[in-house]
């Protein structure tokens, strides 16, 4: 048989006597240089992000030695969108191979404080009270305005090879993204300037700087993206300027979103959710048209049974994006902490409990926290699940903080070791959200904040309210490591007060065990967990008449 390629005979394609260009994936991310290079909107970018590195003085050229290490360099595209899910800009940015470096030759210190979640709510908390000034800002290139301390050389940027030194190396001036030490040279850089204009770091989170005076202003630092908030609007913006006169800010105006959390602000208060990323994470784990469930998990134990995944990439990537996410959705913490036990080796009923996470979110994508006016008190909720773990008999801790009406931590962890009476677990439980408590505390008075009344910790076992409240020892309980005993030092100083709440009522039952559907809505109806826009909207106490001193909220 004669075919067409065998005959020289070829049909040309369908576009080849168009007049009009194809049309451009506008969506389109390029991996490589090569794939970059064919779109014009792509060799911009790189163009933008080269001449910002040149005019920066990022580096020098110099003749390549056989004694220098020399890292390579890549290019990394991303599209950045606006909250809309609109195009905002294309970004190419040029990212050094740090996996080329060697320790103690053209590196040593690396680490780099990022601001903290629960800081985050605690500034949410307050600023809503009074409705204060609260602004983001980008800091345009942060890692380039780093200095290096070591000698590192990298090859030549792909794309702009100088071409009357094409085999020189690039000696770095400043610090660039990809470098192990870039993040701790930017921080450096941007602690000196913070001390310069006289704010203080917090003892608590290295990344919450203060200025004292008058009135606050306070700057909460993740990388380069800054959060800017005070009670005064005028004494922020002038604190801007005066950052803009040393770094390249961009404001990005009132905080609407940050870290990947949307936020809205109303006269109801701040809205704080993850509906666009938990979108993203339904489309990329092909879960957009599942069946939603009530509850985040089963109410059968996960084991080690059952055969392993061949390929565990999928659920690792669904884990991760999941654990994302719980820092808008506390009703995730206990689902998360349990399919998280399993990375290392998961298999088929692991994968399975993991979509059961996103069916659940599926219906109820739109949900997130409120933060709301109101009194402020710092009150909290601890719980255990005694032996809860078939495997290892370990128990899980559990526990909800409360500033206010305003859910700001929250946590559920497996026990380090073996509790020997439900009694010792909720010990170490209290111990654990005593901690917790204090470090709020601190951060509070970081921020020159008094509270108007003592923490106050609810837990349903009354036995470990009363190990905690006086010295018991007893064959019971002689064995407790010493450092549980914390949570009675507070107790005894009046640091801290621990009272019983009913087992009913407890919501940090939510962290330490499954929950049939009837509970489980129960007590979410206890955290100020609901949606953005929702007519029904009301604020109520949710503990019984003689529990006053409760500052829990239900959203509905």
């Amino acid at each position: 048989m004669i075919t067409r390629s065998k005959a020289g005979l070829h049909m040309s394609r369908a576009y080849a006597a168009t007049k009009h260009p194809l049309p451009v994936d506008l969506d389109f991310v390029p991996s490589t240089y090569w794939q970059a290079s064919k779109h014009s909107h792509w060799r911009a970018a790189m163009q933008d992000e080269y001449n910002a590195l040149i005019n920066t003085g990022t580096w020098s050229l110099v003749p390549s030695h056989p004694s220098q290490n020399v890292v390579g360099c890549k290019w990394v595209f991303r599209i950045k969108k606006n909250p809309d899910g609109t195009i905002d800009r294309y970004k190419a940015r040029l990212v050094a191979k740090g996996f080329h470096q060697q320790e103690g030759v053209d590196f040593q210190e690396t680490f780099s404080p990022v601001a903290k979640p629960v800081t985050i709510r605690i500034l949410l908390t307050l600023a809503v009270q009074d409705n204060w000034f609260l602004n983001q800002l980008d800091i345009s290139n942060a890692f380039l305005h780093g200095d290096l301390k070591e000698d590192v050389y990298m090859q030549q940027p792909p794309g702009f090879i100088a071409p009357t030194s094409p085999h020189f190396v690039c000696k770095l001036k400043k610090s660039l993204y990809g470098l192990k030490q870039a993040p701790r040279a930017w921080f450096e850089k941007l602690f000196q300037a913070l001390r310069t204009l006289g704010f203080h770091q917090s003892q608590s989170d290295a990344s919450l700087f203060v200025l004292h005076g008058p009135q606050l202003v306070i700057v909460l630092v993740y990388v380069d993206d800054i959060l800017v908030t005070g009670p005064n609007s005028q004494l922020c913006q002038q604190f801007i300027q005066q950052l803009s006169t040393q770094f390249p800010v961009k404001d990005l105006g009132p905080l609407h979103y940050f870290l990947g959390l949307e936020v809205h602000r109303s006269t109801k208060g701040i809205f704080l959710h993850q509906t666009k990323y938990l979108l993203d994470l339904l489309k990329k784990s092909t879960m957009e048209g599942a069946k939603p469930c009530c509850t985040p998990i089963g109410s059968q134990k996960l084991d080690h049974s059952g055969p392993l995944l061949s390929n565990p990439t999928e659920y690792r990537a669904i884990v991760g994006g999941l654990q994302y996410l719980t820092w808008t959705r506390p009703d995730l913490a206990f689902a998360v902490n349990q399919i998280c036990q399993f990375m290392h080796a998961p298999r088929e009923q692991h994968l399975q409990a993991a979509k059961r996470v996103l069916r659940f979110l599926k219906g109820s994508i739109s949900h997130g926290l409120w933060f709301t006016k109101g009194p402020i008190n710092l009150s909290a909720f601890s719980d255990a699940d005694w032996a809860g773990c078939t495997f290892d008999r370990r128990s899980t801790s559990g526990y909800c903080v409360f500033l206010g009406s305003n859910l700001i931590s929250w946590s559920a962890k497996k026990q380090s070791t073996v509790a020997r009476s439900s009694t010792e677990a909720e010990y170490r439980s209290l111990a654990h959200t005593a901690a917790e408590l204090t470090w709020v505390c601190k951060i509070l008075k970081d921020l020159k904040f008094s509270l108007p009344k003592l923490p106050h910790l609810w837990c349903d076992n009354i036995s470990a309210i009363s190990l905690a409240s006086n010295p018991i020892f007893h064959a019971r309980t002689k064995h407790v490591e010493i450092d549980y005993h914390y949570i009675r030092e507070l107790v005894l100083a009046k640091l801290i007060k621990v009272s019983y709440v009913s087992s009913e009522d407890q919501v940090a039952d939510l962290h330490t065990k499954s929950l049939s559907k009837s509970i489980f809505s129960y007590l979410c109806s206890k955290l100020p967990i609901g949606i953005l826009y929702d007519s029904s909207f009301s604020l109520r106490g949710c503990i019984r008449e003689n529990d006053k001193s409760s500052n829990i909220v239900t959203v509905k």
